[in-house]
This record gives C-alpha cells, sequence and structure tokens, in this order.
C-alpha cells in the first residue's frame, strides 16, 4: 500500500504546496460523484511526487489556491491518466488551469497499446492490482474509510513511473510531438454548458423520433429532471433514457401499458405511474404550432461525399494497420467527415479543416490531399 496523508485544513494544504514549489513533475487524479448525485462535484484530489502522496479534501476547504497556482505553472509537468474529465472539473468547480500536462492514457494509445486503462497499464508495468470496489463508490461520504483512502492513493502512487515508461517508447517512435499536441488541446478543455435548450437533445436516440413524439420525450425527460433535482440523484438512476424513448415512440398513455417497457419496475410505477401518464398526455396535447423538431444539418450532401468518405476510410485502415495505431486516433470519423464535405484542394486548405492536428498534416496531410484529388466512384 502506498502511503498518503490526508489534508483537511487550509494551513495544511499551503504547507504542502509550499513545499512542492521546486518540483519539475506531479502526478494528479480525482474523484467525483456523479454516480449518486444531481449535480456532480469534485470530492477528492489525489497528489503524488515520486516519493509521497497527499490527499486533499475540498470538501473541507474554503481555498484551493496554493494548489492551483502549482498546477497553472507551465514549467511544471502534471501527469494524468485519462485527464480530459479531470482538466474539466478542476475548472468548473475551483477554476483551476492546468499549465503543462502529459496524459498517460494518450501515450498509451500512441505507442499501440489496446488495453490503456490504468490498472491494466500498473498490472503490466509494475505488477500493481489496483482494488476495483471504490470504483463506483460515493466520494462524497465522510469520513473516507481506510481502504477508499488507500484506493485513491494507489491512482497517482506510481503515475510519474508509469509515464516514464510510456514516454520513452513515444520517443523511441517519434511520436513524442503527437502526443504533446494532445495532451495541450485536452488541457485547454473546458466543460460545456448545455444551455436552456430542450432536454432532448442530450438524449440518445431521440433524434430518430417525429415531432409528436419528441413532443411526449422532452415532457418526459423534463418530468425526471424535476425528480431528479428533488431526490439530489442522477436522473439515470431515477429512469433510464431507453425506457422513456419506448414511452414516446409508442406514445403509451396508462399505467398497464407502461407496465410492459422494460425497466419501469412495479415500484417505479408505483410512484411515477400517475406522473408519466401525465407528461404523455400533455405532450399529446400540444398544439401543433408548438411540436417540437430536431435540429438536422442543412442541405443534402455534396455530390459523392459519400463515395470520398469510403474513399477516404479505406485509406486510413491501410495507414492504421502500417501505423499499429486505432483508425479513430489516426483519424476520427467526424475529421473525415469533415474533409470529404470540404474537399480540400490543397495542405492550407486542409489545415483549415476545424479539429484537424498539426501531426495529422505533418503525417498524411500531403497525401490525403493527393487521393481527394483523384476521380471517386459516386
Amino acid at each position: 500500500m502506498p502511503g498518503h496523508t490526508l489534508i483537511e485544513c487550509e494551513r495544511k494544504l499551503s504547507e504542502v504546496c509550499h513545499g512542492l514549489r521546486d518540483e519539475p513533475e506531479l502526478a494528479l487524479d480525482l474523484e467525483a460523484d456523479s454516480l449518486h448525485h444531481y449535480r456532480e462535484k469534485v470530492c477528492l484530489l489525489q497528489l503524488s511526487t515520486r516519493s509521497a502522496t497527499w490527499l486533499i479534501d475540498p470538501l473541507l476547504l474554503n481555498d484551493l489556491a496554493p494548489l492551483g497556482s502549482l498546477l497553472a505553472d507551465p514549467e511544471r509537468l502534471i501527469v494524468f491518466h485519462g485527464g480530459d474529465y479531470d482538466i474539466r472539473s478542476l475548472h468548473r468547480d475551483f477554476g483551476i488551469s492546468v499549465g503543462r500536462m502529459y496524459d498517460t492514457m494518450i501515450a498509451a494509445q500512441f505507442i499501440g497499446l489496446t488495453e490503456f486503462g490504468l490498472a491494466a497499464l500498473l498490472r503490466s508495468h509494475f505488477g500493481v492490482e489496483l482494488d476495483k470496489r471504490f470504483q463506483k463508490a460515493d466520494w462524497s461520504q465522510r469520513p473516507l474509510t481506510a481502504d477508499m483512502a488507500n484506493y485513491a492513493a494507489h491512482d497517482t502512487a506510481h503515475l510519474l513511473q508509469l509515464a516514464d515508461s510510456l514516454r520513452a517508447k513515444v520517443e523511441e517512435l517519434g511520436r513524442s510531438g503527437w502526443v504533446a499536441e494532445e495532451c495541450a488541446l485536452v488541457a485547454a478543455n473546458r466543460m460545456v454548458d448545455k444551455g436552456e435548450g430542450p432536454l432532448f437533445l442530450h438524449c440518445k436516440g431521440a433524434g430518430k423520433l417525429q415531432r409528436r413524439n419528441l413532443a411526449i420525450l422532452e415532457q418526459l425527460l423534463q418530468l425526471r429532471d424535476s425528480q431528479a433535482r428533488q431526490l439530489d440523484r442522477p436522473p439515470f438512476k431515477v429512469m433510464s433514457s431507453e425506457s422513456l424513448l419506448v414511452i414516446a415512440e409508442r406514445q403509451l398513455r396508462t399505467v398497464h401499458e407502461l407496465s410492459e417497457v422494460q425497466g419501469l419496475t412495479p415500484r417505479v410505477l408505483k410512484r411515477y405511474g400517475g406522473l408519466l401518464e401525465a407528461a404523455v398526455q400533455r405532450g399529446l396535447e400540444l398544439p401543433e404550432g408548438q411540436l417540437p423538431r430536431f435540429p438536422r444539418s442543412k442541405g443534402e450532401p455534396n455530390p459523392g461525399i459519400k463515395a470520398r468518405i469510403a474513399q477516404l476510410k479505406k485509406w486510413r485502415e491501410q495507414l492504421s494497420a502500417a501505423l499499429q495505431l486505432a483508425t479513430g486516433l489516426v483519424a476520427p470519423n467526424w475529421l473525415l467527415e469533415r474533409i470529404a464535405e470540404q474537399r480540400p484542394e490543397s495542405i492550407e486548405q486542409l489545415a483549415a479543416v476545424p479539429g484537424i492536428r498539426r501531426w495529422q498534416l505533418a503525417l498524411w496531410g500531403a497525401t490525403l490531399v493527393q487521393l481527394l484529388a483523384q476521380p471517386t466512384d459516386s
């Protein structure tokens, strides 16, 4: 078990951060409560050097400014594993930005590993087995148990050494610039505010519904959201989106009909049956002129766009195999679709495609421009 120190007051945090001011690199992770509460929050921060680990309790601290100064310093490397969520959460909850980061999950992907979860990497590199019991724990509960604290400490105790090993392999393959660019983009990520729009925009599968069914779904989602807020539970733990989609698609109006939907148990229907019936009825009664419409892309696809996408995917398969990298890493589908739509005729035009990376331009930009110049079977 790695040793660790629990920080529960501002004075101790200030002392520790002051003592770390000359450290060139630190490992960081966090635990949140998204599986247990309506509004998720960061509940624990794990910070490690090569020889020590601290567990910082933000639920007991009013000021994380000393930690924010450490993390924001671009001269100091902060190592994460799968840091995208952490970066976004740090900024959302505390206004903390990370000046320079290295992500061991990104590095593992760019050396071609197919098992790049932290547990798999620690097992293969150090023979360390992570305890999976607390992956879905409610980290807002206090006091932390000794087992929970030990689990959390393991997440960062070996991270700097893991980064050493992966970085060496990345450098050997000549892909350090690729990883650096991806990490810099992650460090700039922020949580996206869903805004005041309809909830169905964030419900997978809603795009296939007709307007009347969409109105019903919105009423059901609004009902679920209000209940989740009252109960302080994640909406998916009140009722699943899949169940609500079935109700909206079939326009089920009675508790008897609802009882046939998978996931709507007798207990759920006893509590929410009447509310569900009323929500469906509101959707059915909404005037035609007020029916919602799912946003669609404007206009017809460019001529030959499907053929170009197929052409690009075939090219990507060959390149990915040669590099021994996942296809989505070399060029994700959304990027190929944008390229196919814009059909750039030069490197300069390709560089202007939103989302394309500099390393991708250098690796395959010229080849792709030449490929797009060739005729396709449309």
